[in-house]
């Protein structure tokens, strides 16, 4: 809305994003990206956009109650519906699940993103993931399961410290008794998640929710055939993974040939 309401008044006074942009000291990509809600405004934009729009004060009000998600737009669907769900599940198959990333570990994935991105956006989005972390401790505890590939588990994403950190972390988080935790045996043949990772979910009104991903592009998909196959093959894939306690004593093993 704040976007909108500067668009509004830069074009009411006749003056293109480029035009507003070298008014106020700022690049026509940065006005274009705060119209957009791509962006918050940084410094002095508001108050020297306001003026030199002749906004008499409305983006100065406005933007007292400004909020910004640095969560992807494609992301915040997804994210609205797993912070009050009653039940997570996941299968991972390439990275260590969003919920049980530590900082340092959030921030070299996001240190990695193709096209790069600025800073200030990558803090952003460290902040925006450990902060859905608190599905992980509210309360009422939802019910939470993930199961992971070795491969997920023993790539040393940001070097070797911030790898024992993140297995490490991984392990206190297993411990929480509404979470449990399985890993794929490295040796297995075959087994029923082979299409690909997926993430599973049950609302307060019993609605179950599958979510893929793949490339930044999502589906969040409700469609009950669908998403009762997906419950159907999760439940296979618990019963294919090693148990919780074989699961700890492997990742403890990765730990010590670290």
């Amino acid at each position: 809305m704040f976007g909108a309401l500067l668009r509004h008044y830069r074009e009411r006074a006749g003056l293109s994003q480029e035009g507003l942009g070298s008014r106020i000291g700022f690049s026509k990509s940065q006005v274009a990206m705060v119209e957009r809600g791509q962006r918050p405004p940084k410094g002095d934009f508001v108050p020297q956009a306001d003026a030199a729009v002749g906004a008499d004060g409305a983006l100065i009000a406005v933007a007292v109650k400004l909020t910004f998600s640095h969560l992807a737009s494609w992301f915040e669907p997804f994210a609205e519906e797993e912070a009050k769900a009653r039940l997570r599940y996941e299968y991972e198959c390439h990275v260590v699940p969003g919920l049980l990333q530590t900082e340092a570990h959030a921030r070299s994935m996001f240190q990695t993103a193709c096209p790069p991105v600025e800073d200030d956006v990558i803090e952003g989005r460290v902040t925006a993931r450990l902060a859905r972390q608190a599905v992980l401790t509210r309360t009422p505890r939802p019910d939470i399961s993930f199961v992971l590939e070795v491969s997920a588990l023993i790539r040393p994403i940001g070097g070797r410290d911030v790898h024992r950190e993140q297995l490490q972390h991984i392990l206190e988080v297993s411990e929480l008794r509404h979470v449990h935790l399985q890993v794929m045996p490295p040796r297995r043949e075959s087994h029923a998640g082979l299409s690909g990772p997926f993430v599973l979910l049950e609302t307060d009104d019993r609605r179950r929710l599958a979510y893929l991903e793949a490339q930044s592009k999502t589906h969040l998909i409700d469609e009950p055939a669908f998403v009762n196959d997906l419950f159907a093959k999760y439940g296979i894939v618990r019963m294919q993974a090693l148990g919780p306690e074989e699961s700890r004593k492997l990742i403890e093993q990765v730990i010590k040939e670290l």
